[in-house]
């Protein structure tokens, strides 16, 4: 087992009781269940245990904004299926697993960074909207701190959230190629109905019901991106590829389409199965995701891109 898998068992404290659907006791920052297909999925921006050392400025109604709220039960048939399948638990807001730690907007520090930052302008865009492996400001661009980071905070943050996330995709991707020869990646995040202010480059965008990435074809075949994109659209849904989200770190880091390693992020629309104002679930709408999604997956397991 990679050393930083350990680290799995760190824990944290659960904010808000019931938020991810049931009480409980403090969540493990990451949950991994192995798989014995070819298919791995992962969901880096679910987590809803917010940690004692948050310290935010916003209200937690504000912060859980930016969870992709429920992602992890939309997709919780997967495993008894034989898919590998990663969960994050800590929030996106508290630090984004979909990000190289190098996207680092310094200013929120206290003191100098030592470590590398990228000054690679198409890299730092999500930092210019607040949203780096550490973010500024919300959808809304409200600003989440009244305070600075120190650099022993963060660096915990990555040791203790980013670290193991990483390493568990990353191992679980790695199992799937072995036994099989190839692995297809789903890296598993919902959006909102209308992008925020500072959300996107697309400020007030309407989005599709889904968007696939595959940041322009160098993270997955296009011939499975187009698979992929036709199944859901025979399912009714509209269906955008690669606008206004391409992918981001999880797929371009683990993927390799030249080595059967296909990685393709998988946007929903956050009013196909939830209110966005309540957080509710809308159980006509999860059930039909649900069926259409399962379906999505039985033909991904059906799959052999090579």
């Amino acid at each position: 087992m990679h050393a930083a898998l350990k680290l799995i068992h760190h824990h944290f404290q659960q904010a808000q009781p019931g938020a991810t659907g049931s009480p409980g006791p403090a969540s493990a920052s990451v949950t991994a269940v192995p798989g014995t297909t070819a298919l791995v999925l992962d969901s880096p921006h679910s987590g809803t245990h917010y940690p004692a050392d948050f310290n935010a400025a916003c209200a937690l109604a504000t912060l859980r904004r930016a969870e992709d709220t429920h992602v992890e039960k939309i997709y919780a048939f997967a495993p008894a299926l034989g898919v590998a399948w990663v969960e994050a638990h800590f929030p996106r807001i508290y630090l984004d697993a979909n990000r190289d730690t190098t996207e680092l907007d310094v200013t929120l520090l206290d003191a100098p960074w030592p470590d590398p930052v990228s000054t690679d302008p198409a890299v730092l865009s999500k930092v210019r909207l607040g949203k780096g492996l550490i973010w500024k400001l919300t959808d809304e661009g409200e600003p989440i701190y009244n305070r600075q980071l120190t650099v022993a905070e963060v660096r915990h943050r990555i040791d203790h959230c980013w670290r193991p996330y990483h390493a568990a995709v990353q191992q679980a991707i790695e199992a799937a190629h072995a036994r099989h020869g190839y692995s297809i990646h789903i890296n598993c995040h919902s959006m909102p109905a209308v992008a925020g202010r500072f959300a996107t480059d697309f400020p007030g965008l309407e989005h599709a019901d889904f968007v696939v990435g595959d940041r322009d074809g160098s993270t997955a075949s296009p011939a499975l991106s187009a698979l992929v994109c036709d199944q859901l659209r025979a399912c009714g849904y509209s269906v955008a590829y690669n606008h206004p989200y391409k992918g981001v770190e999880l797929v371009r880091r683990y993927s390799d389409p030249a080595q059967y390693r296909h990685s393709i992020q998988l946007e929903i629309n956050r009013k196909l199965y939830m209110d966005e104002t309540t957080l509710a679930q809308l159980p006509e709408g999860m059930a039909r995701l649900q069926a259409d999604l399962q379906a999505l997956v039985q033909t991904l397991l059906a799959t052999d891109p090579r």
